[in-house]
C-alpha cells in the first residue's frame, strides 16, 4: 500500500508541475502583461511602469521568471496577486473551502441521482421509463455548462424566486444571524449552484451505471437468486447493484476534473466565491501569479481524485486487492 501511494503521489507531483509549467509559459506568450492597462493611463509614467515590472520580476526572461517561481513555490510562497493586492496563498485559502463544499455536495448528489436513475431504467429496461430517462440523461449531458447555469439562475432565482440570485451568503443579514441562521443562509445559497453542477455530471454516472447493471444481470448468482424466489427489486438492489458498483467507482477520478471544470462556469454565473471565480478573474486581469497557482491547485484536485479512485477500486475489487 505504501509503495503504491508513494508511486502515485510521485506521478501526481509530476503532472501538477507540468500543468503549472504549461500555463506559466502560455500566459506569458500572449501580448501584454498585468500592467498593460496602465499604458493608456497618462498619469502613469514609463518610469513607474518599469519600476512595477522590476518589482514583480516581469523584466526578466521567461525562463528566469520560471526558476524564481519554482523556487518560491518550493518554499511555500505562491506569490502576490496583482489584481487582488494580497498574497495568492490567502486568496486561494479563502476560495478553496467554498469550491470544496460545492464539489462535495454536487458529487454526492450526482452519484445518488445517477445510481437511482440507472436502477429505475433497468427495472423497466426497454420500456417507456427507460427511454424517457435515457433521453433526459443524454439531453443534460449535451447541454453546455454555461447555458444550463444561466437557465437555472433565471428559472429559480428570477422567474420562480426560490433561491438567492448569487453569492455564498446574504450580504446584509448574514452578520446578524444566529449560528443556525447562518448555516441555513449558506445552505440556501449553496443549493442552486450545487444542483446545477449535479445536473451536469449525474447523466454520465447514470449511463455507466445502467450499462454495468445490464452486464451483471446475466450472471449465475442472479439466476440463482431468482430461482430461490427472491423478488426482482431485491435481486437488483441487493445482488446486481452491489457487484455493478465497481465500474462506477472509477468515475470518482473523472469527477474531480469534470466538476472543477463545471465549477468555473457555475461559480461565474452564480457569483459563488470559489476557485472557478478566482480563475476567471485571474484570466481577465492577466494575473500571472494567481492564475498559475490556481491551475496548480486544480491539478492537485485532479491527481487526488485519480489516486482516490485507484485506492477505492483496489479496496473493493478482490481481483486486484493484492496489488495494494
Amino acid at each position: 500500500m505504501a509503495a503504491f501511494l508513494t508511486r502515485r503521489l510521485a506521478q501526481g507531483a509530476v503532472v501538477a508541475l507540468l500543468a503549472a509549467t504549461i500555463v506559466f509559459f502560455l500566459i506569458r506568450l500572449a501580448p501584454g502583461d498585468p500592467f498593460a492597462a496602465s499604458i493608456d493611463n497618462p498619469n502613469v509614467s514609463p518610469a513607474v511602469r518599469a519600476q512595477w515590472r522590476e518589482a514583480y520580476g516581469l523584466n526578466l526572461s521567461a525562463p528566469r521568471q520560471y526558476v524564481r517561481y519554482v523556487s518560491s513555490v518550493a518554499r511555500g510562497d505562491l506569490g502576490f496577486s496583482f489584481s487582488l493586492q494580497r498574497p495568492v496563498k490567502d486568496a486561494l485559502a479563502e476560495a478553496l473551502p467554498n469550491t470544496l463544499s460545492l464539489m462535495v455536495v454536487a458529487l454526492a448528489f450526482s452519484f445518488f441521482a445517477g445510481i437511482a436513475v440507472a436502477l429505475a431504467q433497468v427495472r423497466n429496461r426497454g420500456g417507456v421509463r427507460d427511454r424517457a430517462l435515457g433521453g433526459l440523461s443524454l439531453l443534460l449531458f449535451s447541454v453546455p455548462d454555461f447555458w444550463l447555469a444561466l437557465l437555472m439562475l433565471v428559472s429559480f432565482a428570477y422567474w420562480i424566486p426560490l433561491f438567492p440570485i448569487g453569492g455564498a451568503t446574504d450580504p446584509v443579514a448574514y452578520d446578524v444571524l444566529s449560528p443556525a441562521g447562518k448555516a441555513a443562509d449558506r445552505l440556501r445559497h449553496l443549493i442552486l449552484p450545487a444542483v446545477t453542477l449535479m445536473l451536469l455530471y449525474f447523466p454520465l454516472i447514470a449511463r455507466h451505471q445502467r450499462a454495468a447493471l445490464l452486464d451483471a444481470l446475466p450472471s449465475d448468482y442472479v439466476a440463482t437468486a431468482r430461482a430461490k424466489g427472491v423478488p426482482e427489486r431485491s435481486v437488483l438492489n441487493r445482488h446486481v447493484l452491489r457487484n455493478a458498483l465497481l465500474p462506477v467507482i472509477g468515475l470518482v477520478g473523472l469527477a474531480f476534473p469534470a466538476l472543477l471544470t463545471g465549477a468555473v462556469f457555475v461559480e461565474t454565473v452564480f457569483s459563488w466565491p470559489g476557485m472557478g471565480l478566482v480563475i476567471v478573474k485571474a484570466i481577465g486581469t492577466r494575473d500571472y501569479q494567481l492564475l498559475t497557482a490556481s491551475v496548480l491547485v486544480g491539478s492537485v484536485f485532479v491527481v487526488a481524485g485519480s489516486i482516490l479512485a485507484d485506492v477505492l477500486y483496489r479496496v473493493f475489487d478482490p481481483r486486484v486487492r493484492n496489488e495494494l
